[in-house]
């Protein structure tokens, strides 16, 4: 068989078993072994999976995951997000269509102590959606503002999405940290924009702005000053050569522990249920890692991933073009992958081509910028139709809402992403700006 045969076979393997329900990191695990043993027979499968899982699972990096995921949960069960929302709103009641602008505030606020987009849909709609809707929001703007808010829990730093993409390419944690926090600030600011639009385009759909907004109190701006500290000590630290990423991981959930610890909302089953759901999520990324590792394997055996990136580089197509047709590849797969195991897929085959095209930057620059583009291009896909992880999150929480308002609802939110990432592809300096503060 040819090795573009073989590489059909693989990626054939993979998505049939997809179809039929079978976990990702299962699929990626059989098409893999199917391409490896093809190419090598069972003894050296043999040896790699003897060596690969230990070299891979032993990696002390990879400890950042599983902390950041549990600085996470101690977040969601700490009742943070209420203090949350009740300080956005008090800041944001005055404006029409406020309410939805507090829970997008709320949400990146929350999503830059929990790193995750599910997590933040979802803690934040069980807040947020009650007070929307009895406040006379459509179904359509609260659920689609939540569902597109829970996308800034990865486009803002700790992002277990940036850190997966360090960890693949070999890039340094805190510089992508620090080029994802103008990016993901921007795209707040887009979805705030795009609220203050369509409220007044289709007014029906928002009430006017409150007779009696919510004041800001001293007891709301207490409420949140645990947040502001858990994120300033954080990366404070990172950034100030104080400790690691890893380190900084476990700082941070220890302080967010000892914060809902002192807010008395941590009870002993809420405190067991931090670590279990820590460990279902950290073991789900880490078998999806085992699965990518085997069916990257056997990729880079087939010769095809090289043989793509020289073909690619002998095009002769401005650096743009090729940039432009990778995200609208993630774009399409957002419909049947999860983020994940669209990164551990696909950064392997599509980083060497990024790497062997000239932006006219160095090579650093240009990894770090490539993974904010990636970064958006995934939030686009988990609020994009058909599938759209947070939009059946959020729908899911709304009995009253059809799915197909849910989506109509994120339409504004998704223009907005299509003009951020335009404007970061033709000027990377913006999420590159910070990086060049950081040694």
């Amino acid at each position: 068989m040819s090795a573009l045969g073989l590489t059909a076979l693989i990626f054939g393997c993979m998505l049939g078993l997809m179809a039929i329900r079978v976990p990702i990191a299962v699929s990626m695990f059989c098409a893999g072994a199917i391409g490896y043993v093809t190419q090598t027979g069972w003894l050296p499968f043999s040896n790699f999976l003897n060596t690969q899982a230990f070299a891979r699972f032993a990696s002390y990096d990879l400890s950042v995951i599983p902390l950041f995921i549990l600085m996470g949960h101690f977040a969601t069960k700490g009742g943070i997000s209420k203090s949350l929302f009740e300080f956005a709103a008090a800041l944001m009641g005055r404006f029409r269509g406020g309410l939805a602008m507090a829970s997008l505030l709320a949400c990146a606020a929350f999503g830059a102590i929990s790193g995750s987009s599910v997590a933040t849909a979802a803690t934040i709609t069980s807040v947020a959606l009650p007070e929307m809707r009895r406040h006379g929001y459509s179904g359509r703007i609260a659920t689609g503002t939540l569902a597109a808010g829970g996308t800034l829990g990865i486009q803002l730093p700790p992002s277990i999405v940036l850190v997966i993409y360090a960890i693949l390419t070999e890039q340094n944690i805190s510089k992508l940290f620090a080029a994802a926090i103008v990016p993901g600030i921007i795209a707040m600011i887009g979805y705030m924009i795009a609220v203050a639009i369509y409220v007044r385009v289709a007014p029906g759909h928002a009430p006017a702005v409150e007779d009696t907004p919510r004041r800001l109190t001293l007891a709301s701006v207490v409420g949140v000053a645990p947040i502001a500290i858990i994120f300033l000590l954080v990366f404070g630290g990172i950034y100030g050569g104080f400790f690691t990423p890893t380190e900084g991981a476990a700082v941070g959930a220890a302080t967010t522990f000892l914060t809902a610890l002192l807010k008395g909302e941590m009870s002993i089953d809420k405190f067991k249920e931090c670590f279990y759901g820590t460990a279902v999520s950290a073991a789900m990324i880490f078998l999806i890692f085992l699965g990518a590792d085997l069916m990257n394997s056997a990729l880079a055996l087939t010769q095809v991933p090289n043989q793509l990136a020289a073909v690619v580089g002998g095009w002769g197509v401005s650096p743009l073009v090729v940039v432009v047709a990778i995200l609208l590849f993630y774009v399409l797969l957002g419909a049947v992958m999860d983020e994940l195991s669209m990164l551990l897929l696909t950064i392997p085959i599509f980083f060497p081509i990024i790497m062997g095209l000239d932006f006219g930057m160095p090579r650093e620059s240009v990894a770090i910028w490539f993974g904010i583009m990636v970064l958006m291009t995934v939030g686009f896909g988990l609020i994009a139709p058909p599938v759209g992880l947070n939009v059946y999150i959020v729908n899911g929480m709304a009995k009253d809402v059809p799915m197909g308002e849910t989506y109509r609802g994120v339409m504004p939110f998704l223009i907005s992403d299509v003009v951020r990432t335009t404007l970061f592809l033709f000027f990377p300096i913006i999420p590159l700006w910070l990086v060049g503060f950081i040694k």
